[in-house]
């Protein structure tokens, strides 16, 4: 499939903020290949400690600051465009889980002037925080999340719900006092997986004014049933429900994929996603196979192919203010409201 010369001008005149890469070797290469400016980079280890977090930031501060850099970093709202107007690729650190911080407040305000703009309650596993989706106890936010989300309110600091578990993302709703982020996932009434939110949660997230990312990662989108690789059809199901739920205005993407010129690189990550976390995967890497190339949907399945979903959505009725919110102008919007400027 490729995108019609209309999605292709459109997509290169929007802004376009991508809510979750995973990972990324330095190369900008790969990520602008398919025309975004700012990306919300997972920075460190899905399960990183303190000291290996900082070894990780230390190592993208050095990248930032080598001569010709193509990554910019984002501090502020004002600096996504300002990575546009430049040339540059904005770099929105991130993390997946906030098991770096353990149970010291006082990290928080370390990591935040380190560049730490977006974070992860939890990763699928329980933390000081709360639980993550595959925790079978589906416990709340901990008293010690509580005073976390006061801080990363205060802060400016993001907080992002996607691996959470139900019940301490509905606390975590109900405890921040600014707009609350899903930065990849889909709909769980559409697709029964356990990365995807209930329809409780989406609604609960939209009521602090933040924002649901749908996302193109295959495991997502898929049905559970079909011996057909998902694609962008079903991508739409996701994109319908929630836009029924909250509205186009409260929609955002993620699309989880690698920001790295060579895909081996991720081999290790594939491969151990699958052996730590069997219930989120195996079933459909028994179908599609355990590799990066068919972790993502048939018709978007790199980088490159991102024009494709824009397609897809002027396809399916949506209208050019529309996808271009949901590209990039609504995560700069909210953003902007979290962090300031």
């Amino acid at each position: 499939m490729a995108a019609s010369a209309a999605a292709l001008a459109l997509h290169r005149s929007s802004l376009v903020v991508d809510g979750l890469i995973f990972q990324s070797d330095g190369s900008a290469g790969a990520i602008r290949a398919g025309g975004a400016h700012a990306v919300n980079l997972t920075v460190s280890g899905f399960n990183a400690d303190f000291a290996e977090t900082c070894d990780q930031m230390a190592v993208w501060h050095a990248r930032l600051e080598e001569p010709n850099s193509p990554w910019l970093l984002v501090r502020r709202a004002s600096d996504i465009e300002k990575a546009r107007a430049g040339g540059k690729l904005g770099l929105i650190m991130g993390w997946q889980n906030m098991r770096p911080i353990e149970d010291k407040l006082q990290r928080l305000a370390f990591f935040h002037a380190g560049g730490v703009r977006v974070m992860q309650l939890t990763y699928n596993e329980r933390n000081f925080v709360g639980d993550g989706c595959l925790e079978p106890g589906n416990g709340g936010l901990s008293t010690f999340g509580k005073r976390a989300i006061a801080e990363m309110n205060r802060l400016g600091i993001a907080i992002d719900l996607s691996h959470v578990g139900e019940r301490t993302s509905l606390d975590a709703c109900a405890a921040s006092t600014k707009p609350v982020l899903v930065t990849h996932a889909n709909a769980r009434a559409v697709a029964e997986a356990p990365r995807n939110k209930s329809d409780a949660v989406i609604k609960a997230v939209a009521a602090t004014g933040g924002l649901i990312g749908v996302s193109v990662y295959g495991p997502m989108c898929w049905d559970g049933h079909s011996t057909t690789r998902p694609s962008l059809a079903d991508f739409l199901r996701h994109v319908d429900h929630v836009a029924a739920l909250i509205g186009p205005e409260r929609m955002s993407f993620g699309t989880d994929f690698p920001g790295v010129d060579d895909l081996s690189k991720v081999a290790g990550v594939i491969a151990s996603t699958l052996a730590r976390y069997p219930g989120a995967v195996s079933k459909y890497a028994q179908l599609f196979g355990n590799d990066i190339r068919t972790r993502y949907l048939s018709d978007c399945a790199t980088i490159a192919e991102l024009p494709n979903m824009t397609d897809a959505l002027l396809r399916h009725g949506w209208t050019e203010a529309q996808v271009k919110g949901l590209l990039g102008e609504n995560l700069k919007r909210v953003l902007g409201e979290i962090w300031g400027g």
